[in-house]
């Protein structure tokens, strides 16, 4: 029997994106964001969960999308990598997938250089590209967040 890997699926514009669900925290409503000096550029800023303080990453801007604000319908994923904590701000959340291992390309294998995108899934009505959480920041955008996070 084929290995199942659960997906969270999220859309930004009309692309679908997937994380793991192993990765996953929760699913907000959109949160407040309160900008941070000194982040990287990547880094929206930070929001309050439940009384930490956690870093809001701009996928938008990592995928080349046009930037807009975030607007009160949007999600915010957080989840756990094993260097922190982070959110995403996602137009939607669309669920759960349970896809078999064996239909997940790996894309760092097809296209070097795309390191933040762990591989593609293929559904009949279009791909969904899988993030890897590991990678996506640089390691000079980890050392920026890292500072402006110490900063009083």
């Amino acid at each position: 029997m084929a290995r199942l890997d659960s997906m969270v699926i999220f859309t930004l514009d009309a692309q679908r994106y997937a994380i793991p669900l192993a990765s996953i925290d929760k699913v907000y409503p959109t949160l407040e964001i309160t900008p941070i000096p000194k982040a990287p550029e990547i880094v929206l800023g930070v929001v309050n969960i439940r009384g930490r303080i956690v870093p809001v990453v701009n996928l938008r801007k990592r995928f080349r999308l046009p930037e807009r604000e975030p607007e009160i319908y949007d999600h915010m994923i957080v989840a756990s990598t094993s260097k922190r904590v982070v959110a995403f701000v996602v137009d939607g959340a669309a669920g759960v997938l349970e896809i078999p291992e064996s239909e997940i390309t790996v894309l760092r294998d097809l296209l070097p250089g795309t390191d933040f995108v762990e591989g593609v899934i293929r559904l009949p009505d279009g791909l969904i590209l899988i993030h890897d959480l590991e990678r996506f920041l640089s390691l000079e955008e980890e050392n920026l967040l890292e500072r402006a996070m110490s900063e009083p």
